[in-house]
């Protein structure tokens, strides 16, 4: 082996395998002649610059003058790119040659990788803090929630979790309208979020006005099957913060005729199911309530 053979072998340790140990790399075999490499290196350029806090790198391998390299990956032809991740070629993104189509495929296999770079950095920080928010958010204390959420805000501005969270407390802090604008504030991307799609439930059946039901109530008494009073009863229960009687209500509004009026006590029930948090004991049993009458 040549001296140059073995520079070549250790620069490509150093700028190649080093950083694939701890996030995926880029690699683009390419060539000085070669005019589709020079139009998709501009791309690849940018595309290493956005996905640098997610540990992702860029290296390139001229087929002329790193041989060795060259021949080990059997390159035939360039442009030829692939994905590496611990050492490993994970995917060939060759046939990938626009922006839209490379941030996809990038975006899958960040999916299935462990979070790395200043991102995951970033969200190790902010996770034992997101949690501590949630304890006080979760005993009853939306105030100092809300607090300690606007400073994680300030460390993580992007993270829908932490805004999604921060939103629940201004919503339980009686300052909805906060809540609103902060989750109107959300790129469209977000809206998918579980958190902030948990969120919006809460914002929504915050919205719900407290009164006075001894009307409903009454009509309920004389006919049970009153759906429109037994609605309105639920809807009272959950402006006031009752959600045990919301959900017996609305759990009898199905058991009775789950159709009724195209399924709104179902419609509201998961919505008050989703405000819970899929994690909630009380949602899980509130959902093994709703299985037995849909499913039996």
């Amino acid at each position: 082996m040549s001296e140059a053979e073995r520079a070549a072998i250790q620069r490509f340790e150093a700028d190649v395998i080093a950083p694939s140990m701890k996030g995926l790399v880029i690699l683009q075999f390419t060539a000085e002649w070669c005019g589709p490499c020079k139009q998709l290196s501009p791309v690849l350029d940018k595309l290493a610059a956005d996905y640098a806090a997610k540990g992702v790198t860029l290296a390139r391998i001229d087929v002329d003058t790193d041989k060795l390299i060259a021949a080990q990956f059997r390159i035939q032809s360039v442009p030829t790119v692939f994905a590496l991740y611990q050492g490993q070629p994970v995917a060939d993104l060759t046939q990938y040659r626009t922006e839209g189509q490379l941030t996809r495929v990038l975006d899958q296999l960040l999916a299935q990788l462990p979070p790395s770079g200043a991102e995951a950095d970033l969200k190790a920080e902010v996770a034992p803090l997101l949690a501590m928010a949630e304890e006080v958010l979760e005993a009853g204390d939306p105030t100092r929630a809300a607090n300690i959420l606007a400073q994680v805000r300030e460390m993580a501005p992007d993270d829908p979790e932490v805004a999604a969270t921060l939103a629940r407390a201004l919503i339980g802090d009686k300052r909805p309208d906060e809540a609103r604008a902060l989750l109107d504030s959300l790129p469209e991307a977000a809206a998918s979020n579980p958190a902030v799609a948990r969120a919006r439930a809460a914002l929504e059946l915050a919205a719900a006005p407290a009164a006075d039901t001894s009307a409903e109530e009454a009509r309920l008494a004389a006919d049970p099957d009153d759906h429109e009073a037994r609605l309105a009863i639920a809807n009272a229960a959950i402006a006031a913060g009752d959600r045990d009687r919301a959900a017996d209500e609305l759990l009898e509004i199905v058991a009775r005729d789950r159709e009724w009026n195209e399924g709104a006590a179902r419609a509201q029930l998961l919505k008050l199911l989703e405000a819970a948090g899929f994690e909630d004991p009380w949602g899980r049993a509130v959902r093994r309530r709703l299985s037995a009458l849909l499913f039996t």
